[in-house]
């Protein structure tokens, strides 16, 4: 058997590269179910699962339980990726007699030098600056007409 050929059973499901594992919830005396998306160590999504019919064993999963258990993790996982994107990325819009520009900021966090890089693109889209700064940089619109007006010297 691969290790993505689909597998339907009461307590693990496989497909279209999502993993549902029914676990014993350490938490409590319940049953707990994670979601793991294939090549990821951690799972995306752990939640109670329900009990079955006798009280004691949990619910087997089933067609739409897994479809809506995916549906769910790719949710989180999009928040996740939104949030690091929202983290990582700052952009500034200017409107000045010169023009208008954007001004980013995009933190790279390497693990030996992170660093980030400021820049400037014009109305046309042609970036005229760009400057590796540090990570703590704090770009906001004050910052950024600051280095507009300064001709785009390498912030300090």
């Amino acid at each position: 058997m691969d290790e993505n050929d689909p597998i339907k059973e009461p307590r693990l499901w496989r497909d279209n590269g999502w993993t549902a594992r029914i676990i014993k919830n350490e938490a409590d005396e319940g049953w707990a179910v994670e979601m793991l998306l294939q090549g990821q160590e951690e799972p995306a999504l752990v939640g109670p699962w329900t009990m079955g019919r006798d009280k004691k064993n949990p619910k087997p999963l089933d067609t739409n339980a897994f479809n809506t258990l995916v549906k769910t993790a790719s949710e989180v996982i999009r928040r996740h990726e939104q949030h690091l994107q929202a983290t990582l990325h700052r952009s500034v819009d200017l409107s000045t007699a010169a023009g208008i520009w954007q001004v980013t900021l995009d933190i790279v966090p390497d693990e030996m030098e992170p660093h980030a890089m400021l820049a400037a693109t014009n109305a046309d889209g042609v970036q005229v600056a760009q400057f590796k700064v540090r990570t703590d940089f704090r770009l906001s619109t004050a910052s950024a007409l600051r280095w507009l007006e300064s001709g785009f010297i390498k912030p300090a």
